[in-house]
């Protein structure tokens, strides 16, 4: 009699002071599990955090660039048809969205709370529809310009109007391209984001069994079933 108890004894437990074997087994496939997954998240922090800091550095390009442009505008004030974006203020309040946005991805990769990045996810759409607007702006810039080159001919210092005209052509596709970056990395922080809380948001929590939270292997739990049944 003895024998056999320790034999129904011994399956369920790995030790004598050990948890079950089944739990021991469930912990290593978790860890296996979770590895990959950590890893993962590793790498998308490291990512958000670098397009967030290219975001703020593009963003300080380009106010840099509208801050000149303007100081250009107040000096030449004569070709100020060369700088009709100027006059509706993108270069100054577009980088600014383009900062806060990086700003804001900064801080969500270096700690990923669901409030953070929802906060992201919502103003990197912003900076997607501010950055459509900085294009459709600068576009129509070099569009005046090209009709603008002739009124040069008429002008008294023909050649200014020439210089002015071609470096405001430079300083128009430096921030149309700086623009169409920051458009590139808005979508693409905003589909990351938009990934990140879809995961979250399907996570299913497994609990334990009843055998497990018991603290019994299932074995036993099934010879009392039986003795009970009996």
């Amino acid at each position: 009699m003895a024998s056999q108890e320790v034999g129904n004894a011994g399956p369920g437990k790995a030790s004598a002071g050990g948890p079950p074997a089944s739990q021991a087994e469930s912990v290593l496939v978790n860890n296996s599990v979770n590895q990959p997954i950590d890893e993962l998240q590793n790498h998308w922090k490291e990512k958000l955090q670098a397009l967030g800091a290219i975001q703020i550095l593009n963003g300080a390009m380009i106010l840099i660039l509208g801050v000149f442009l303007g100081s250009l505008q107040n000096r030449y004030h004569l070709f100020r048809h060369f700088f009709f974006v100027f006059y509706t203020a993108y270069p100054l309040w577009g980088p600014i969205f383009f900062i806060v946005s990086g700003s804001l991805c900064v801080a969500a990769g270096r700690k990923p709370t669901r409030v953070l990045v929802q906060k992201t996810f919502e103003m990197s759409i912003t900076s997607v529809a501010v950055a459509l607007a900085g294009f459709v702006l600068l576009s129509i810039n070099l569009a005046v310009n090209k009709l603008s080159f002739r009124s040069c001919e008429s002008s008294q210092s023909q050649d200014l109007c020439i210089f002015m005209g071609i470096f405001s052509n430079g300083l128009m596709s430096l921030m149309l391209i700086l623009t169409l970056l920051e458009l590139c990395i808005s979508i693409s922080v905003s589909a990351m984001c938009f990934i990140e809380s879809s995961c979250n948001s399907n996570k299913v929590i497994s609990f334990p069994s009843n055998s497990h939270s018991s603290g019994m292997p299932p074995d036993e739990n099934k010879s009392e079933s039986k003795e009970i049944q009996a």
